[in-house]
């Protein structure tokens, strides 16, 4: 069967809605079947194993952190008292560059790749057309947003659990949770990291859509994302700051508070969803306009 058919689908003969759903599962399989896909995945499972160490050996005779200069996210220093918190400290290890490379990794090779390697073309032979298309491969790339920000949670949780002690849950506000409690936030966290990703996983589509080279919309996407993060470093730059993608990527940490603050959770969430229906459409317009000649 070539990769322009999805499995269990012949000739066109099915409605659309079985295609779409054939579609969207052929293009999962095949974003999870690249080697460099379980590579990247691998990255991320090997970041809060280090982190874990590191932290486990600069822990001072008093069971506190030695030499901690409290940098950094306000849980970090709690990684000792409670393994929980290494989940939250390698989604904000990871979450400035890793996280967000691997994902404009798969999403700037999502169309160019296929141009590039002349699939593309048969695959526009299906009856599903390019938006469909268009839709599963930005769906799929935010399946791999999950499964990147899971593998990091899991892997962060397993080594807390081996590394840290477990237990009752002390918030950066100072108010004690229960474990059921701390884990249930931590699941929510990490639906909030995975969300976060998609103004980059929108961001890497378009500029997929842009060229025939899978190399050079990855590079060009890993690029935009390095640019903006030093944009949002600079304070004379200030103003710009609230609109640029990543600037409360780490807003996360107000779900560990008591109440929960949720200002700049919202404002973050609805930055992704701008950023997904600005570059969504763009990526559509450029997609649909496009002659496949590859």
């Amino acid at each position: 069967m070539s990769r322009a058919e999805p499995a269990g689908v012949r000739g066109g003969r099915a409605p659309g809605r079985l295609w779409t759903l054939s579609l969207f599962r052929s293009e999962v399989s095949t974003v999870f079947r690249r080697w460099r896909t379980l590579a990247l995945l691998g990255v991320l499972a090997v970041v809060p194993v280090l982190v874990g160490i590191a932290v486990k050996a600069q822990t001072g005779d008093d069971g506190g952190p030695a030499g901690h200069g409290g940098g950094g996210p306000a849980f970090i220093s709690q990684v000792t008292n409670n393994g929980l918190f290494l989940v939250f400290t390698s989604l904000a290890a990871t979450l400035p560059f890793f996280l967000p490379m691997a994902i404009g990794v798969i999403a700037g090779d999502s169309v160019a790749g296929e141009a590039g390697s002349g699939t593309l073309r048969y695959l526009l032979v299906a009856p599903a057309g390019r938006t469909r298309l268009l839709l599963a491969k930005f769906t799929s790339t935010v399946v791999f947003c999950c499964a990147a920000t899971l593998v990091v949670t899991v892997s962060a949780l397993t080594v807390g659990a081996l590394l840290f002690p477990l237990g009752e849950v002390t918030l950066i506000s100072g108010t004690t949770v229960s474990f059921t409690d701390g884990l249930l936030r931590t699941l929510l966290i990490a639906a909030v990291v995975a969300a976060s990703l998609t103004g980059v996983a929108a961001l890497g589509l378009f500029v997929s859509t842009l060229t025939g080279s899978g190399i050079a919309a990855m590079a060009t996407t890993v690029g935009l994302l390095i640019t903006v993060q030093i944009i949002d470093q600079f304070p004379q730059l200030s103003a710009v700051q609230p609109y640029l993608f990543p600037h409360y990527w780490l807003s996360f940490a107000d779900l560990l508070r008591d109440p929960v603050y949720w200002d700049q959770l919202l404002r973050n969430l609805g930055l992704q969803a701008l950023y997904v229906a600005v570059f969504g459409s763009a990526a559509w317009a450029r997609f649909t306009a496009k002659d496949i000649t590859a």
